[in-house]
Parts: structure tokens; sequence; C-alpha cells
């Protein structure tokens, strides 16, 4: 359940992060958080459906804490992007 957790708090911050760094594809704070932590749950439950970075008896060690906080941060950042583009193409028609 941490690993959830972490993810989806980092997916924020690497939905925001792509907002900031594709100032043309943001989504305002709000749409970037929203995107990230969908895009950081995602992630951070793909890693554990892999079995990566879980550990075997539950606790929560460095290993699956960073893979959590890379998980949802790439996975935030991937679909802000995605959503991004998305509305931006839609907005050009």
């Amino acid at each position: 359940m941490l690993d959830i957790i972490i993810g989806l708090i980092s997916g924020a911050v690497g939905g925001n992060v792509a907002g900031a760094a594709m100032k043309e594809n943001s989504l305002g704070t709000i749409g970037n958080s929203i995107a990230g932590i969908v895009g950081g749950g995602a992630g951070a439950g793909i890693l554990q459906a892999l079995g990566i970075g879980v550990t075997g008896g539950g606790g929560a060690d460095l290993q699956s804490i960073i893979s959590s906080v890379a998980g949802g941060g790439v996975g935030g950042a991937v679909i802000m992007a995605v959503i991004g583009f998305i509305k931006n193409a839609m907005v050009k028609k």
C-alpha cells in the first residue's frame, strides 16, 4: 500500500514537472496534478504487478521506495504529456 501512495504523490510531482517543462502542453497545476496522480498510480501499480521493488515481507525498503518514486514520476509525466498533446490536437482542429 505504501508503494501506491508514494507512486501517487510522485506522479503528481512528475505531472507538474512535465507541465513546467512543456508549457504548450500544460494542463494547469490542478490538471497536471490530476493527470500525474492517475499516471503515478498506474506506474506504481504496473511495477507492483511485475514484482519490481516489492519486498517479500511487506515492509518498505530503499529499493521499493526508489522504484515507486521513479515509476510514479515517470508514469505521471507520461500521462500528463499524452493528455496535453491530445488536448492541443483537439483545440487546433
